[in-house]
Protein backbone atom coordinates (compact mmCIF):
# COMPACT_ATOMS: atom_id res chain seq x y z
CA UNK A 1 0.00 0.00 0.00
CA UNK A 2 1.45 3.18 -0.93
CA UNK A 3 2.40 5.20 1.97
CA UNK A 4 0.02 8.55 1.65
CA UNK A 5 -2.65 6.03 1.67
CA UNK A 6 -1.88 4.12 4.81
CA UNK A 7 -3.43 7.50 6.63
CA UNK A 8 -7.00 8.08 4.78
CA UNK A 9 -9.63 7.92 6.94
CA UNK A 10 -10.90 4.80 5.79
CA UNK A 11 -9.89 1.90 8.48
CA UNK A 12 -13.08 1.58 10.25
CA UNK A 13 -14.67 1.38 6.26
CA UNK A 14 -13.42 -1.28 4.07
CA UNK A 15 -15.20 0.18 0.64
CA UNK A 16 -14.39 3.43 -0.66
CA UNK A 17 -17.03 5.29 -1.67
CA UNK A 18 -19.46 4.97 -3.84
CA UNK A 19 -19.57 6.62 -7.11
CA UNK A 20 -22.96 8.07 -7.00
CA UNK A 21 -22.31 9.86 -3.10
CA UNK A 22 -18.80 11.06 -4.79
CA UNK A 23 -20.61 12.79 -7.88
CA UNK A 24 -23.83 14.14 -5.78
CA UNK A 25 -22.12 15.16 -2.50
CA UNK A 26 -18.32 14.45 -1.95
CA UNK A 27 -17.28 16.30 -5.15
CA UNK A 28 -19.55 19.18 -5.14
CA UNK A 29 -18.47 20.11 -1.61
CA UNK A 30 -15.14 19.93 -2.32
CA UNK A 31 -15.53 22.08 -4.83
CA UNK A 32 -16.73 24.61 -2.65
CA UNK A 33 -14.37 23.76 -0.39
CA UNK A 34 -11.63 24.54 -2.65
CA UNK A 35 -13.14 28.14 -3.22
CA UNK A 36 -14.16 29.85 -0.08
CA UNK A 37 -12.68 27.43 2.44
CA UNK A 38 -9.33 26.90 1.37
CA UNK A 39 -7.54 30.12 2.47
CA UNK A 40 -8.95 29.61 5.93
CA UNK A 41 -8.35 26.10 6.39
CA UNK A 42 -4.63 26.70 5.58
CA UNK A 43 -4.37 29.47 8.34
CA UNK A 44 -6.07 26.98 11.02
CA UNK A 45 -3.50 24.47 10.30
CA UNK A 46 -0.73 26.78 10.49
CA UNK A 47 -2.02 28.36 13.69
CA UNK A 48 -2.63 25.32 14.71
CA UNK A 49 0.61 23.69 14.35
CA UNK A 50 2.39 26.78 16.00
CA UNK A 51 0.13 26.65 19.01
CA UNK A 52 1.38 22.93 18.96
CA UNK A 53 5.24 24.05 18.97
CA UNK A 54 4.80 26.75 21.29
CA UNK A 55 2.87 23.84 24.22
CA UNK A 56 6.00 21.40 23.32
CA UNK A 57 3.13 19.05 22.61
CA UNK A 58 5.60 18.09 19.00
CA UNK A 59 9.13 19.08 19.06
CA UNK A 60 10.77 22.66 17.11
CA UNK A 61 11.78 20.28 14.35
CA UNK A 62 8.46 18.63 13.87
CA UNK A 63 6.97 21.77 13.75
CA UNK A 64 9.62 23.43 11.48
CA UNK A 65 8.62 20.41 8.77
CA UNK A 66 4.96 20.49 8.92
CA UNK A 67 5.26 24.41 8.63
CA UNK A 68 7.85 24.60 5.61
CA UNK A 69 5.50 21.89 4.06
CA UNK A 70 2.32 23.47 4.71
CA UNK A 71 3.26 27.07 3.29
CA UNK A 72 4.54 25.50 0.31
CA UNK A 73 0.96 24.03 -0.49
CA UNK A 74 -0.68 27.70 0.79
CA UNK A 75 1.44 29.22 -1.74
CA UNK A 76 0.01 26.53 -4.57
CA UNK A 77 -3.22 27.55 -4.11
CA UNK A 78 -6.17 25.48 -4.57
CA UNK A 79 -4.92 24.85 -7.83
CA UNK A 80 -1.71 22.96 -5.66
CA UNK A 81 -4.64 20.72 -4.55
CA UNK A 82 -4.25 16.55 -6.49
CA UNK A 83 -8.42 16.28 -6.36
CA UNK A 84 -9.03 12.38 -5.53
CA UNK A 85 -12.57 11.92 -5.37
CA UNK A 86 -11.71 9.02 -3.15
CA UNK A 87 -11.13 11.39 -0.41
CA UNK A 88 -14.03 12.40 1.90
CA UNK A 89 -13.24 16.69 2.22
CA UNK A 90 -10.49 19.31 2.01
CA UNK A 91 -8.66 18.33 5.08
CA UNK A 92 -8.00 14.80 3.97
CA UNK A 93 -6.86 16.42 0.97
CA UNK A 94 -4.26 18.93 2.93
CA UNK A 95 -2.84 15.97 5.25
CA UNK A 96 -2.16 13.78 1.56
CA UNK A 97 0.01 16.74 0.22
CA UNK A 98 1.70 17.54 3.57
CA UNK A 99 2.28 13.28 4.29
CA UNK A 100 3.26 13.46 0.74
CA UNK A 101 6.17 16.07 1.47
CA UNK A 102 7.15 15.45 5.24
CA UNK A 103 6.03 11.42 5.73
CA UNK A 104 3.44 10.08 7.92
CA UNK A 105 5.56 10.27 11.39
CA UNK A 106 5.93 13.85 10.85
CA UNK A 107 3.02 14.92 8.76
CA UNK A 108 0.53 13.04 11.00
CA UNK A 109 1.78 14.82 14.15
CA UNK A 110 -0.47 18.09 12.95
CA UNK A 111 -3.79 16.86 13.70
CA UNK A 112 -2.40 16.23 17.43
CA UNK A 113 -5.27 17.04 19.97
CA UNK A 114 -7.74 18.54 16.68
CA UNK A 115 -10.85 16.66 15.39
CA UNK A 116 -12.39 17.65 11.49
CA UNK A 117 -15.24 19.02 14.13
CA UNK A 118 -13.59 21.92 15.47
CA UNK A 119 -11.50 22.06 12.16
CA UNK A 120 -14.94 22.69 10.11
CA UNK A 121 -16.74 24.74 12.16
CA UNK A 122 -13.60 26.98 13.01
CA UNK A 123 -13.66 26.81 8.85
CA UNK A 124 -17.00 27.67 8.88
CA UNK A 125 -16.77 30.55 11.18
CA UNK A 126 -14.01 32.28 9.33
CA UNK A 127 -15.89 31.79 6.46
CA UNK A 128 -18.99 33.37 8.07
CA UNK A 129 -17.33 36.27 9.08
CA UNK A 130 -15.74 37.49 6.04
CA UNK A 131 -19.34 37.16 4.50
CA UNK A 132 -20.42 39.06 7.21
CA UNK A 133 -17.96 41.89 6.37
CA UNK A 134 -18.56 42.26 2.66
CA UNK A 135 -22.12 42.89 3.52
CA UNK A 136 -21.39 45.18 6.51
CA UNK A 137 -19.59 47.37 3.86
CA UNK A 138 -22.97 47.32 1.45
CA UNK A 139 -25.25 48.39 4.44
CA UNK A 140 -23.04 51.27 5.18
CA UNK A 141 -22.65 52.36 2.04
CA UNK A 142 -26.16 52.08 1.31
CA UNK A 143 -27.31 53.68 4.60
CA UNK A 144 -24.62 56.68 3.63
CA UNK A 145 -26.75 56.65 0.10
CA UNK A 146 -30.15 57.15 2.41
CA UNK A 147 -28.62 59.82 4.53
CA UNK A 148 -27.74 61.67 1.71
CA UNK A 149 -30.86 61.57 -0.09
CA UNK A 150 -32.98 62.40 3.35
CA UNK A 151 -30.67 65.18 3.88
CA UNK A 152 -31.46 66.70 -0.11
CA UNK A 153 -35.14 66.19 0.26
CA UNK A 154 -36.26 67.69 3.35
CA UNK A 155 -38.52 70.53 1.74
CA UNK A 156 -39.70 68.22 -0.70
CA UNK A 157 -43.43 67.66 1.27
CA UNK A 158 -45.37 64.46 -0.20
CA UNK A 159 -48.10 62.86 1.36
CA UNK A 160 -47.79 60.06 3.81
CA UNK A 161 -49.81 56.91 3.62
CA UNK A 162 -51.34 54.67 6.17
CA UNK A 163 -53.58 52.02 4.92
CA UNK A 164 -52.40 53.16 1.46
CA UNK A 165 -54.41 56.30 1.90
CA UNK A 166 -53.51 60.02 1.90
CA UNK A 167 -53.29 60.18 6.00
CA UNK A 168 -50.71 63.49 6.88
CA UNK A 169 -48.19 65.48 4.90
CA UNK A 170 -44.53 64.10 5.62
CA UNK A 171 -41.73 64.97 3.28
CA UNK A 172 -39.89 62.47 1.16
CA UNK A 173 -36.40 63.57 3.18
CA UNK A 174 -38.50 61.50 6.58
CA UNK A 175 -39.04 59.29 4.70
CA UNK A 176 -35.96 58.11 3.63
CA UNK A 177 -34.51 59.38 6.90
CA UNK A 178 -36.80 56.73 8.65
CA UNK A 179 -35.40 54.05 6.29
CA UNK A 180 -31.66 54.54 7.13
CA UNK A 181 -33.30 53.91 10.81
CA UNK A 182 -34.31 50.84 9.70
CA UNK A 183 -31.03 49.99 8.22
CA UNK A 184 -29.18 51.19 11.18
CA UNK A 185 -31.43 48.29 13.01
CA UNK A 186 -30.01 46.21 10.45
CA UNK A 187 -26.31 46.80 10.56
CA UNK A 188 -26.71 46.71 14.54
CA UNK A 189 -27.66 43.45 14.30
CA UNK A 190 -25.46 42.14 11.28
CA UNK A 191 -22.62 44.00 13.60
CA UNK A 192 -24.05 41.95 16.69
CA UNK A 193 -24.28 38.86 14.92
CA UNK A 194 -20.31 39.17 13.68
CA UNK A 195 -19.51 39.80 17.22
CA UNK A 196 -20.79 36.42 18.27
CA UNK A 197 -19.56 34.41 14.94
CA UNK A 198 -16.01 35.40 15.76
CA UNK A 199 -15.84 33.30 18.23
CA UNK A 200 -13.11 30.38 18.16
CA UNK A 201 -14.16 27.02 18.78
CA UNK A 202 -10.89 25.75 17.88
CA UNK A 203 -9.27 23.08 20.82
CA UNK A 204 -12.75 21.64 21.47
CA UNK A 205 -11.52 18.89 19.41
CA UNK A 206 -14.41 16.11 18.48
CA UNK A 207 -16.30 17.05 21.25
CA UNK A 208 -14.98 17.45 25.02
CA UNK A 209 -11.53 19.16 24.23
CA UNK A 210 -8.05 16.45 24.56
CA UNK A 211 -5.85 15.76 27.18
CA UNK A 212 -2.94 17.35 25.20
CA UNK A 213 -2.41 20.91 27.07
CA UNK A 214 -3.73 23.12 23.78
CA UNK A 215 -3.11 27.18 24.39
CA UNK A 216 -6.66 27.98 22.93
CA UNK A 217 -5.87 31.86 23.47
CA UNK A 218 -3.48 31.80 21.37
CA UNK A 219 -4.72 30.13 17.93
CA UNK A 220 -7.67 32.78 19.10
CA UNK A 221 -4.99 35.61 18.70
CA UNK A 222 -3.46 34.08 16.03
CA UNK A 223 -6.46 33.47 13.73
CA UNK A 224 -8.16 36.68 14.49
CA UNK A 225 -11.30 35.88 16.83
CA UNK A 226 -12.52 38.03 18.99
CA UNK A 227 -12.97 34.89 22.04
CA UNK A 228 -13.81 31.88 22.75
CA UNK A 229 -16.41 29.42 22.12
CA UNK A 230 -15.65 28.24 25.62
CA UNK A 231 -18.04 25.27 26.25
CA UNK A 232 -16.28 22.34 23.57
CA UNK A 233 -19.55 20.60 23.15
CA UNK A 234 -21.49 24.02 22.43
CA UNK A 235 -18.62 24.89 20.10
CA UNK A 236 -19.01 21.41 17.97
CA UNK A 237 -22.75 21.12 18.07
CA UNK A 238 -24.70 24.67 18.28
CA UNK A 239 -25.65 26.07 14.90
CA UNK A 240 -26.92 29.05 16.17
CA UNK A 241 -23.81 30.93 13.84
CA UNK A 242 -25.68 30.36 11.21
CA UNK A 243 -29.01 30.58 12.17
CA UNK A 244 -28.37 33.87 13.88
CA UNK A 245 -27.04 35.33 10.52
CA UNK A 246 -30.26 34.10 8.40
CA UNK A 247 -32.43 35.73 11.03
CA UNK A 248 -30.67 39.15 10.33
CA UNK A 249 -30.31 38.52 6.61
CA UNK A 250 -33.96 37.77 5.97
CA UNK A 251 -34.53 40.89 7.96
CA UNK A 252 -32.60 42.66 5.77
CA UNK A 253 -33.97 41.32 2.62
CA UNK A 254 -37.55 41.72 4.12
CA UNK A 255 -36.83 45.67 4.62
CA UNK A 256 -35.15 46.23 1.34
CA UNK A 257 -38.07 45.21 0.00
CA UNK A 258 -40.24 46.92 1.48
CA UNK A 259 -38.55 49.88 -0.04
CA UNK A 260 -38.47 48.36 -3.55
CA UNK A 261 -42.26 47.91 -3.03
CA UNK A 262 -42.65 51.68 -2.54
CA UNK A 263 -40.21 52.16 -5.50
CA UNK A 264 -42.49 50.33 -7.78
CA UNK A 265 -45.68 51.98 -7.09
CA UNK A 266 -44.42 55.73 -6.84
CA UNK A 267 -42.96 54.62 -10.54
CA UNK A 268 -46.88 54.18 -11.94
CA UNK A 269 -48.56 56.40 -13.78
CA UNK A 270 -51.00 56.82 -11.05
CA UNK A 271 -48.30 57.80 -8.62
CA UNK A 272 -46.10 59.45 -10.40
CA UNK A 273 -43.76 60.36 -7.82
CA UNK A 274 -40.88 58.56 -9.07
CA UNK A 275 -39.03 57.78 -12.70
CA UNK A 276 -36.03 55.28 -12.76
CA UNK A 277 -33.07 55.90 -14.90
CA UNK A 278 -33.71 54.20 -18.25
CA UNK A 279 -30.49 51.94 -17.16
CA UNK A 280 -32.42 50.59 -14.46
CA UNK A 281 -35.97 49.87 -17.04
CA UNK A 282 -36.97 47.45 -19.58
CA UNK A 283 -39.07 48.07 -22.54
CA UNK A 284 -42.20 45.97 -24.19
CA UNK A 285 -41.95 43.82 -26.96
CA UNK A 286 -45.26 45.21 -28.00
CA UNK A 287 -46.15 48.01 -26.46
CA UNK A 288 -44.24 50.40 -26.92
CA UNK A 289 -44.94 53.03 -24.12
CA UNK A 290 -43.93 50.96 -21.96
CA UNK A 291 -40.63 51.66 -19.53
CA UNK A 292 -40.89 49.28 -17.22
CA UNK A 293 -39.27 48.99 -13.52
CA UNK A 294 -37.89 45.87 -13.97
CA UNK A 295 -34.90 46.11 -11.47
CA UNK A 296 -36.89 46.88 -8.59
CA UNK A 297 -38.92 43.54 -9.99
CA UNK A 298 -35.99 42.11 -10.29
CA UNK A 299 -35.03 42.98 -6.44
CA UNK A 300 -38.35 42.23 -5.25
CA UNK A 301 -37.59 38.53 -6.41
CA UNK A 302 -33.84 38.53 -5.02
CA UNK A 303 -35.68 39.41 -1.43
CA UNK A 304 -38.02 36.60 -1.83
CA UNK A 305 -34.59 34.24 -2.93
CA UNK A 306 -32.73 35.36 0.14
CA UNK A 307 -35.43 34.88 2.76
CA UNK A 308 -36.32 31.50 1.59
CA UNK A 309 -32.48 30.69 1.70
CA UNK A 310 -32.32 32.07 5.23
CA UNK A 311 -35.45 29.72 6.05
CA UNK A 312 -33.36 26.44 4.44
CA UNK A 313 -30.45 27.18 6.95
CA UNK A 314 -33.18 27.24 9.49
CA UNK A 315 -34.47 23.94 8.37
CA UNK A 316 -31.09 22.11 8.23
CA UNK A 317 -30.80 22.69 11.93
CA UNK A 318 -34.52 22.02 13.07
CA UNK A 319 -34.99 18.71 13.49
CA UNK A 320 -31.53 17.84 14.24
CA UNK A 321 -30.65 16.34 18.11
CA UNK A 322 -27.86 18.86 19.64
CA UNK A 323 -24.97 16.63 19.36
CA UNK A 324 -22.80 16.51 15.91
CA UNK A 325 -24.57 15.61 12.86
CA UNK A 326 -23.40 16.54 9.35
CA UNK A 327 -27.10 17.82 8.32
CA UNK A 328 -26.25 20.74 10.85
CA UNK A 329 -23.08 21.35 10.52
CA UNK A 330 -23.21 21.59 6.52
CA UNK A 331 -26.85 21.61 5.47
CA UNK A 332 -26.91 25.38 6.41
CA UNK A 333 -23.63 26.87 5.25
CA UNK A 334 -24.72 27.27 0.85
CA UNK A 335 -28.63 28.50 1.65
CA UNK A 336 -27.19 30.88 4.04
CA UNK A 337 -24.03 32.05 2.05
CA UNK A 338 -26.46 32.46 -1.20
CA UNK A 339 -28.55 34.46 0.71
CA UNK A 340 -25.66 36.58 2.33
CA UNK A 341 -24.45 37.08 -1.78
CA UNK A 342 -28.27 37.76 -3.16
CA UNK A 343 -28.09 40.76 -0.16
CA UNK A 344 -24.55 42.16 -1.44
CA UNK A 345 -26.13 42.17 -4.79
CA UNK A 346 -29.60 43.64 -4.02
CA UNK A 347 -27.64 46.59 -1.79
CA UNK A 348 -25.09 47.22 -4.73
CA UNK A 349 -28.03 47.53 -7.17
CA UNK A 350 -29.70 49.81 -4.52
CA UNK A 351 -26.93 52.33 -4.72
CA UNK A 352 -27.10 52.73 -7.97
CA UNK A 353 -30.77 53.28 -8.70
CA UNK A 354 -31.76 55.20 -5.71
CA UNK A 355 -29.65 58.52 -6.13
CA UNK A 356 -30.11 57.95 -10.28
CA UNK A 357 -34.22 58.50 -9.44
CA UNK A 358 -35.68 61.68 -10.55
CA UNK A 359 -37.98 62.89 -8.36
CA UNK A 360 -41.28 64.53 -9.26
CA UNK A 361 -41.45 67.42 -6.62
CA UNK A 362 -44.40 69.22 -8.44
CA UNK A 363 -46.89 65.80 -8.36
CA UNK A 364 -46.11 65.10 -4.59
CA UNK A 365 -46.72 68.98 -3.86
CA UNK A 366 -49.93 69.16 -5.70
CA UNK A 367 -50.82 65.70 -3.98
CA UNK A 368 -50.12 67.19 -0.64
CA UNK A 369 -52.09 69.58 -1.32
CA UNK A 370 -55.66 68.33 -2.69
CA UNK A 371 -55.58 65.11 -1.22
CA UNK A 372 -56.67 66.00 2.32
CA UNK A 373 -53.76 64.86 4.53
CA UNK A 374 -54.05 68.39 5.94
CA UNK A 375 -57.11 67.56 8.13
CA UNK A 376 -55.01 66.28 10.66
CA UNK A 377 -53.37 69.66 11.00
CA UNK A 378 -57.18 71.33 10.15
CA UNK A 379 -58.23 69.69 13.26
CA UNK A 380 -55.50 70.75 15.38
CA UNK A 381 -55.59 74.21 14.18
CA UNK A 382 -59.12 74.25 14.99
CA UNK A 383 -58.36 73.22 18.73
CA UNK A 384 -55.56 75.90 19.34
CA UNK A 385 -57.63 78.74 17.54
CA UNK A 386 -61.44 78.21 19.01
CA UNK A 387 -60.64 75.82 21.86
CA UNK A 388 -63.12 72.74 21.51
CA UNK A 389 -61.89 69.30 22.14
CA UNK A 390 -60.21 67.30 19.77
CA UNK A 391 -62.93 65.38 18.59
CA UNK A 392 -65.71 67.81 18.56
CA UNK A 393 -62.61 69.43 15.77
CA UNK A 394 -62.33 66.01 14.17
CA UNK A 395 -66.33 65.79 14.08
CA UNK A 396 -67.12 69.16 11.86
CA UNK A 397 -63.36 68.24 9.98
CA UNK A 398 -64.60 65.15 9.62
CA UNK A 399 -68.29 66.19 7.97
CA UNK A 400 -66.88 69.19 6.05
CA UNK A 401 -64.09 66.51 3.84
CA UNK A 402 -67.39 64.07 3.34
CA UNK A 403 -69.51 66.60 1.94
CA UNK A 404 -66.68 68.04 -0.38
CA UNK A 405 -65.97 64.63 -1.78
CA UNK A 406 -69.49 64.57 -2.72
CA UNK A 407 -69.19 67.47 -4.37
CA UNK A 408 -65.99 66.50 -5.87
CA UNK A 409 -63.89 69.19 -4.46
CA UNK A 410 -60.48 68.56 -3.10
CA UNK A 411 -58.51 69.91 0.29
CA UNK A 412 -57.66 73.02 -1.28
CA UNK A 413 -61.64 74.09 -1.85
CA UNK A 414 -62.34 73.85 1.57
CA UNK A 415 -63.89 77.51 3.31
CA UNK A 416 -64.40 78.57 6.55
CA UNK A 417 -68.26 78.64 5.45
CA UNK A 418 -68.12 75.27 4.68
CA UNK A 419 -66.93 74.50 7.96
CA UNK A 420 -69.55 76.63 9.47
CA UNK A 421 -71.98 74.33 8.06
CA UNK A 422 -70.70 71.39 9.20
CA UNK A 423 -70.12 73.13 13.23
CA UNK A 424 -73.41 74.35 12.94
CA UNK A 425 -75.12 70.90 11.62
CA UNK A 426 -73.25 68.90 14.70
CA UNK A 427 -73.20 71.71 17.52
CA UNK A 428 -75.80 74.42 16.76
CA UNK A 429 -73.40 77.00 16.05
CA UNK A 430 -71.13 78.81 13.55
CA UNK A 431 -67.42 77.58 13.97
CA UNK A 432 -65.79 81.12 13.02
CA UNK A 433 -62.32 80.24 11.75
CA UNK A 434 -60.38 82.63 9.89
CA UNK A 435 -59.63 82.59 6.38
CA UNK A 436 -56.09 82.98 7.41
CA UNK A 437 -56.03 80.11 9.63
CA UNK A 438 -57.53 77.85 7.57
CA UNK A 439 -55.15 78.70 4.64
CA UNK A 440 -52.01 78.21 7.20
CA UNK A 441 -53.45 74.87 8.21
CA UNK A 442 -54.16 73.71 4.63
CA UNK A 443 -50.30 74.30 3.55
CA UNK A 444 -48.08 71.02 3.17
CA UNK A 445 -45.42 73.21 4.00
CA UNK A 446 -46.99 74.97 7.34
CA UNK A 447 -48.01 70.98 8.29
CA UNK A 448 -44.10 70.12 8.21
CA UNK A 449 -43.04 73.52 10.34
CA UNK A 450 -45.46 72.88 13.07
CA UNK A 451 -43.90 69.00 13.55
CA UNK A 452 -41.39 69.99 16.07
CA UNK A 453 -41.82 67.52 18.43
CA UNK A 454 -39.16 64.44 18.95
CA UNK A 455 -39.29 62.67 15.82
CA UNK A 456 -40.96 64.94 13.35
CA UNK A 457 -40.49 65.97 10.05
CA UNK A 458 -39.62 69.75 10.42
CA UNK A 459 -36.37 71.11 9.51
CA UNK A 460 -34.76 71.43 12.43
CA UNK A 461 -35.72 68.16 14.12
CA UNK A 462 -34.47 66.92 10.63
CA UNK A 463 -31.29 68.30 11.07
CA UNK A 464 -31.03 66.93 14.68
CA UNK A 465 -31.77 63.40 13.62
CA UNK A 466 -30.14 63.20 10.66
CA UNK A 467 -26.84 64.40 12.31
CA UNK A 468 -27.10 61.55 14.80
CA UNK A 469 -27.47 59.31 12.12
CA UNK A 470 -24.21 60.70 10.58
CA UNK A 471 -22.43 60.40 13.56
CA UNK A 472 -23.83 56.74 13.75
CA UNK A 473 -22.32 55.94 10.80
CA UNK A 474 -18.62 57.25 11.08
CA UNK A 475 -19.14 55.12 14.68
CA UNK A 476 -20.36 52.26 12.77
CA UNK A 477 -17.80 52.59 9.49
CA UNK A 478 -14.55 52.66 12.10
CA UNK A 479 -15.87 49.71 14.36
CA UNK A 480 -15.53 47.79 10.16
CA UNK A 481 -12.05 49.47 10.18
CA UNK A 482 -11.55 47.92 13.50
CA UNK A 483 -12.43 45.00 12.45
CA UNK A 484 -10.86 44.56 9.37
CA UNK A 485 -7.48 45.62 11.14
CA UNK A 486 -7.62 43.42 13.52
CA UNK A 487 -7.81 40.06 10.91
CA UNK A 488 -4.96 42.07 8.95
CA UNK A 489 -2.96 42.18 12.25
CA UNK A 490 -3.78 38.37 13.40
CA UNK A 491 -2.80 37.03 9.94
CA UNK A 492 0.31 39.60 10.26
CA UNK A 493 1.48 37.86 13.91
CA UNK A 494 0.50 34.29 12.29
CA UNK A 495 3.27 35.07 9.27
CA UNK A 496 5.41 35.72 11.84
CA UNK A 497 5.10 33.00 14.28
CA UNK A 498 5.47 30.83 11.07
CA UNK A 499 8.52 32.58 9.60
CA UNK A 500 9.93 32.41 13.54
CA UNK A 501 9.56 28.66 13.83
CA UNK A 502 10.65 27.92 10.19
CA UNK A 503 13.64 29.67 9.63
Amino acid sequence: MPEEDSVQLRERVREKPSDDLVQHFNAPALARSLQVAFEPQMQIHLAHTVMLARQKIISQDDARAILGALVEIHKAGPAGIEVDPGLEDLYSHVERALIRRVGPEVGGRMHTGRSRNDLGVTTARMVLRTSLLDLLDQVLAFHQVLLNLARAHVETVMPGLTHSQHAQIITLGYYFAAFADVLARDLERLEATYDRVNRNPLGAAALTTTGFPLDRSLTTELLGFDGLVVNAYDAIVSRDDVTEAAAAVALLMTNLSRLCEDLWIWSTLEFGYAELADRYCSVSSIMPQKKNPGVIEKLKALSAQAIGDSMAAFAAVKNVSFSECGDAQAGGNPPLHQAIELAITALDLLRGVLPSTTFRKERMKYLAEIGFATMTELADTIVREKGISFRMAHNIVGKTVFRALEAGKTAIDLTTEMLDESCQDLFGHSLGLSSEALAQALDPWGNILVRTVTGGPAPSEMARMLDLAATRQKGAEARQQQRRQRLLSSRQLLDHEVALLTR
